[in-house]
């Protein structure tokens, strides 16, 4: 928490954006408990879904929170509203923005790299393009001593580049990405894992710029 009041710190205009929807939880009652959170801090936070024209509110927002999910649902919604490009260009000019699991998910290239069932189907898997990979949050990594767990994500990370070239980074859980200008560095109590195609994993250290592996 203390680090997204430090994202946070000079947005008046908070939005966050509930599509996602975790457990089947309404838009007001996910809105609620993230809004509980902020307030701790004196940040007040509204949700999306509640504007009367979202495309006015992203465009006046200072900082956009996106929280976890279902990143298929999540997606399809922002498609639906015509809120992707608006949202991409935004964060690309500088507006803040935080996203935890679904919400990271589509920072990226697209959502093929995500854990999450597809129960509903985005006009594109496309996502907002604000890094120049895909992420796959909640990485695990593979327990060779257990045989019987089927594929681990590394496997199908590797299935993935298969068929694409996109750099893939593995987010343990307690890490996060903190993206300022050119640079993405890992933060967080755990280091994370870039797969490029066609080479060997590359662990990274917490405190590293991500971007700085892609040539190696």
């Amino acid at each position: 928490m203390p680090h997204f009041v430090n994202i946070f710190s000079d947005a008046e205009k908070l939005l966050f954006i509930p599509f996602a929807r975790p457990g089947g939880l309404s838009h007001d009652e996910y809105t609620q408990r993230a809004a509980e959170a902020f307030a701790t801090k004196g940040m007040v936070l509204k949700g999306l879904h509640s504007a009367d024209d979202p495309i006015k509110a992203i465009q006046e927002a200072d900082g956009v929170f996106i929280g976890g999910g279902n990143t298929f649902v999540l997606l399809s919604e922002l498609y639906r509203l015509g809120l992707i490009q608006l949202l991409r260009e935004r964060i690309l000019a500088g507006m803040p923005y935080i996203g935890t699991s679904a919400g990271s998910n589509i920072a990226g290239q697209s959502i093929c790299t995500t854990n999450d069932m597809p129960i509903v189907y985005p006009p594109t898997f496309d996502a907002l393009q604000a890094v120049p990979f895909n992420l796959n949050p909640h990485y695990l990594d593979p327990q060779p001593e257990v045989k019987h767990m089927g594929e681990s994500r590394e496997t199908r990370i590797s299935e993935f580049h298969s068929y694409n070239e996109t750099p893939v980074i593995g987010l343990r859980e307690g890490s996060w990405l903190e993206c300022t200008g050119k640079e993405v560095w890992i933060r967080g109590g755990a280091s994370a894992r870039l797969f490029l195609q066609h080479q060997e994993a590359i662990e990274i250290e917490t405190g590293k710029d991500v971007l700085t592996y892609f040539d190696k």
